[in-house]
């Protein structure tokens, strides 16, 4: 039977390293990072030499082609995944440590709504579980769902509602949850257009209220560009980072911004580092 090696933790401590100019902490930071899958057809080399750090209050995307590894990057920071080798440290703990802090909040693709429990039901699932009272768990139930534009449907169940509206309860009950980190792995992939762009400026103003650090999966490169402060391109399997981009962009986006001289350019180095990752596979 394959038995794993254990990861290597960067770090005793149980809170943020600081980077090398002592000012910013170290949320996530990860060291020559390896992931090989054993299937019945042999092995899957999902990620390779992965190096990557991410400071706290900063917004990073994970873009690239289907199958390159970003959301199983992302299920590595949470603790659902264990690389074969190399080091990762969340919070200056190793991501199971961090996992049982309760140090993240994750919105995964599907919205994974419990059927027989009502939208309110579900956002206050995980203030139950964390002992909050019943008046705040009301407060934070309202405040989410008006962030999400789901106000008023708090006693409906899940199949009362449209798949987007579906995923927006998924997302209000991560942000219930009120975490440091939030883990987002294509929340806003099944939403229309217009729904995307409002709930993307709603995002980024939740971060510059929470000064939250996230990271974002996401196959859309002007949702990458618009919300991110750092954008990293990952190349096709085995997922490899070709480029990590740090955004000039000031942190007060209007969607206009879109349009801009600026923007386009990111667009265009993000656009480039995938095309150059394709020809690294």
């Amino acid at each position: 039977m394959y038995e794993r090696p254990k990861l290597q933790s960067l770090t005793p401590s149980t809170t943020p390293t600081q980077d090398a100019d002592g000012l910013s902490p170290l949320v996530i930071r990860a060291s020559n990072l390896d992931l090989t899958f054993q299937t019945n057809d042999g092995p899957v080399h999902a990620l390779k030499d992965v190096n990557l750090e991410v400071n706290k209050g900063d917004f990073v995307s994970f873009i690239g082609p289907s199958g390159c590894g970003k959301t199983t990057f992302l299920r590595c920071i949470a603790g659902l995944e264990t690389p074969t080798s190399g080091a990762l440290s969340v919070n200056g703990m190793t991501p199971d440590d961090a996992r049982r802090a309760r140090a993240y909040g994750y919105v995964f693709q599907a919205a994974g709504l419990y059927p027989w429990r009502t939208i309110g039901g579900n956002i206050r699932l995980p203030l139950e579980i964390m002992g909050f009272s019943k008046v705040e768990m009301g407060e934070r139930t309202k405040r989410v769902l008006n962030l999400v534009d789901l106000e008023g449907f708090e006693k409906k169940f899940p199949w009362q509602l449209s798949g987007g509206m579906q995923q927006r309860a998924s997302i209000a009950r991560a942000l219930a949850f009120d975490a440091d980190i939030l883990l987002m792995d294509e929340p806003f992939g099944a939403l229309d257009e217009i729904v995307r762009d409002h709930l993307n400026e709603q995002l980024l103003q939740l971060w510059a209220q929470t000064e939250k650090t996230i990271a974002f999966v996401t196959h859309s490169i002007p949702e990458a560009v618009y919300l991110s402060t750092k954008i990293v391109v990952m190349s096709p399997r085995p997922g490899r980072i070709s480029d990590v981009i740090e955004s000039p962009l000031p942190r007060d986006r209007p969607l206009s911004i879109r349009d801009s001289a600026e923007f386009i350019s990111i667009a265009n180095r993000v656009r480039d580092g995938l095309h150059a990752g394709h020809g690294q596979g």
